[in-house]
């Protein structure tokens, strides 16, 4: 049976997302909002997004372990710098990014996409990752679990 979990590139899903919510907000007209200066709250927002994933992903690098997320294996443990606030601050990142973009196209239909971002990275990339680090790491990760949460 083909399953998804771990096989799309989250940064890709987010290049495809944003494509989908421009071509919607493109598409109609309905529920177009404007905001005082949105151009400006999207810069900030992307600029936020984009820093919190590559601190993520720096921090990988610098802890010598993985940042492939097609395959999710560990050798170490992460759970400082940025990990000591989100679990998945790559993920959160681009989803910070697809926030700004959303409010850079002032288009409430855009906004839908952000919840189906969450539920596709929570079931397809952040379960299967958690099972990999439950087996891996065990008492040492489901306690690093309850302290941080999984988003924010």
């Amino acid at each position: 049976m083909f399953s998804l979990e771990a096989k799309v590139p989250p940064p890709a899903l987010v290049l495809v997302i944003a494509l989908f919510m421009w071509l919607t907000s493109r598409a109609t007209l309905l529920l177009h909002f404007d905001l005082p200066a949105h151009n400006w709250l999207a810069i900030i927002l992307i600029s936020v997004g984009f820093f919190t994933g590559i601190t993520g992903v720096m921090t990988f690098r610098t802890a010598k372990t993985t940042t492939d997320p097609t395959k999710p294996h560990a050798s170490s443990m992460v759970t400082w710098g940025v990990y000591a606030l989100s679990r998945n601050p790559m993920y959160l990142g681009g989803l910070i990014m697809l926030l700004g973009w959303a409010i850079f196209l002032s288009s409430a239909l855009a906004l839908l996409f952000l919840p189906a971002y969450v539920l596709y990275i929570d079931r397809f990339q952040i379960a299967p990752e958690e099972r990999v680090l439950s087996s891996l790491f065990g008492q040492p990760y489901a306690a690093y679990q309850l302290r941080v949460r999984r988003w924010l």
